[in-house]
């Protein structure tokens, strides 16, 4: 049925989005979450639109990198940075539901996105400072994130807050032992720049993620546990500001989220998995960000062993990561960035299935 819908825009996945979230609602007799995500939506929408003028006003504008698809560059002078006006409202109702709750988990979830949106922050305004598409260098930027990983990872594995165990099914447990430190950290960061890297096309992070965020509340109520439920709030929660952000980065975009948002994002997504036993689920609701990022992998991969190997190097990809492969086919941004909606909401619904089936 998602595939026949001939225009898929913002108002649809608001809707679908919406919806589901009545219905989940609904069967867990809870409309605490219909009413945060609403509530967010709200805040989201109100803080992008003063915070686009705060930025038009203080000239934080996007820089196009040349090495792009041509297209891009009437994107430059873009309003940037807004992932601002979308974490300050998260962080605040975290490090007031950590305060009420006084939750280690929750304290060092805290302390790693606010981490991770420093690090995003910071790329962002020496990225516009410098008059480049690129602030901090990618070692810096990949140093900066392990420090916080290894941090979050030391604290929770010590504590016990990161499960050994990967759940695939109830009567399916996979025993990592130490193995799950690496794990978690590629989890982490992976996630993290992958999202990063999803965010080249207008609508695209922001969409996905409003889904995955959707998928992964939902999955962790499935648990059945209550101590976990404030995870659930705070994933429904992102959906709507991911949303509200959407309404104003939907194509043609009059604000981006930067490394700010991005970075922050996944951030969220990795560290909430970690800390609820949700790692195999979230790898299948995130298929695009992790497509995305592989897609990347595969061409400087290829790249490097046939120049190696040839003098000449090779491409798999026109150019990566992969929504840039369909641009430069000639499909429409738009159209791009409605597939890629799609097929993330039947991830959901696979990961979603199987969770119930297996």
């Amino acid at each position: 049925m998602i595939g026949k819908i001939k225009k898929f825009n913002f108002k649809s996945l608001l809707i679908i989005n919406t919806f589901a979230l009545i219905v989940t609602s609904y069967i867990f007799n809870n409309f605490i979450f219909i009413g945060v995500y609403t509530l967010f939506f709200l805040v989201s929408l109100y803080t992008t639109k003063i915070g686009l003028e705060i930025i038009k006003k203080l000239n934080l504008l996007q820089n196009i990198r040349t090495e792009g698809p041509a297209n891009h560059y009437k994107k430059s002078n873009t309003p940037t940075m807004g992932g601002i006006f979308m974490m300050v409202p998260f962080l605040i109702f975290l490090l007031i539901i950590t305060i009420n709750l006084v939750s280690l988990k929750l304290f060092l979830l805290l302390l790693t996105i606010f981490g991770f949106f420093i690090i995003g922050f910071l790329d962002d305004y020496l990225s516009i400072k410098n008059k480049e598409n690129t602030g901090l260098k990618t070692k810096e930027k990949f140093f900066l994130q392990s420090i916080i990983a290894v941090i979050f990872l030391l604290l929770a594995y010590e504590k016990n807050l990161i499960n050994p165990l990967i759940t695939v099914s109830d009567s399916w447990l996979l025993n990592m032992n130490i193995f799950i430190l690496p794990i978690s950290f590629l989890m982490l960061v992976g996630i993290s720049n992958s999202v990063n890297l999803t965010d080249g096309l207008d609508g695209l992070a922001a969409g996905c993620s409003s889904i995955v965020f959707f998928g992964l509340g939902t999955e962790i109520l499935m648990k059945e546990q209550q101590e976990l439920v404030v995870f659930s709030i705070l994933c429904y929660s992102m959906s709507g500001i991911c949303l509200g952000f959407l309404k104003y980065n939907i194509f043609p975009a009059k604000i981006f989220m930067g490394d700010t948002g991005s970075l922050s994002i996944g951030a969220i997504l990795g560290s909430i998995a970690l800390l609820t036993d949700s790692v195999f689920t979230l790898c299948i609701f995130s298929g695009i960000f992790i497509i995305e990022s592989l897609s990347v992998i595969i061409q400087v991969s290829f790249f490097k062993i046939t120049k190696k190997l040839f003098h000449n190097g090779r491409r798999v990809f026109l150019m990566a990561p992969l929504h840039h492969h369909f641009e430069l086919k000639g499909i429409k941004e738009q159209k791009i960035v409605e597939n890629f909606w799609k097929i993330n909401i039947l991830l959901v619904i696979l990961g979603i299935v199987l969770k119930i089936n297996l």
